[in-house]
């Protein structure tokens, strides 16, 4: 398995290329190789990801940290829209996990999780209100789809018998508190494999 690094879409084909003449589809698949961050994936570049297996770690903390920027300077308001873009991923019926990139952002999974469900940017505008989606799957692409791209969904990402028990416990459930009030939530506990190894004080 390869986990490549592709931000801009040039670099994104160029790795698509790669994997195209790495051999048959089937190996390529096999492998599950990963495209990190994908932060200007183009729409006709999802079904080519699809085609090859190549698996979309994407990166939506980028519209809260830096979305502004790039709105207004590096990407224009087109592009920057559609930064990380989950919901054209969702809409090719394939799966992506999220993740922060620290140290260049701070290592916070409610942050994580806020800007995969809502795609605010630092002056509170919406980047791409077609790419937000329901607390329900960003909890996913931070658990469960996570193991799968790594080849350890048998053993991770769900609490179910004869799993590891890696879990924490929140302040709230996600699921039903405001989507505004996510980046708010705490780590109360964390267990790991069954074993508790923090609480908050």
């Amino acid at each position: 398995q390869i986990l490549v690094h592709g931000n801009g879409d040039a670099a994104i084909d160029q790795f698509i290329a790669a994997v195209r003449a790495s051999g048959p589809v089937e190996k390529a698949r096999a492998v599950r190789p990963v495209l990190i961050h994908g932060q200007t994936l183009r729409r006709d570049q999802i079904p080519q990801l699809k085609e090859l297996g190549i698996f979309p770690s994407l990166f939506p903390m980028h519209t809260f940290y830096w979305g502004d920027w790039h709105r207004d300077s590096v990407l224009g308001n087109p592009r920057a829209q559609n930064i990380s873009p989950t919901g054209w991923v969702l809409e090719e019926g394939m799966v992506f996990t999220s993740h922060h990139d620290a140290p260049v952002a701070l290592p916070s999974s409610m942050r994580v999780l806020d800007a995969t469900v809502n795609r605010t940017t630092r002056t509170g505008k919406v980047l791409g209100p077609e790419h937000r989606v329901s607390p329900w799957v960003a909890l996913k692409a931070q658990t469960i789809w996570s193991a799968y791209q790594h080849f350890e969904d048998d053993r991770k990402g769900s609490i179910e018998v004869g799993k590891l028990a890696d879990l924490v416990i929140l302040s709230d459930n996600p699921l039903t508190v405001a989507p505004h009030q996510l980046a708010s939530l705490q780590v109360l506990e964390t267990i790991k494999e069954g074993r508790s190894v923090y609480k908050r004080q």
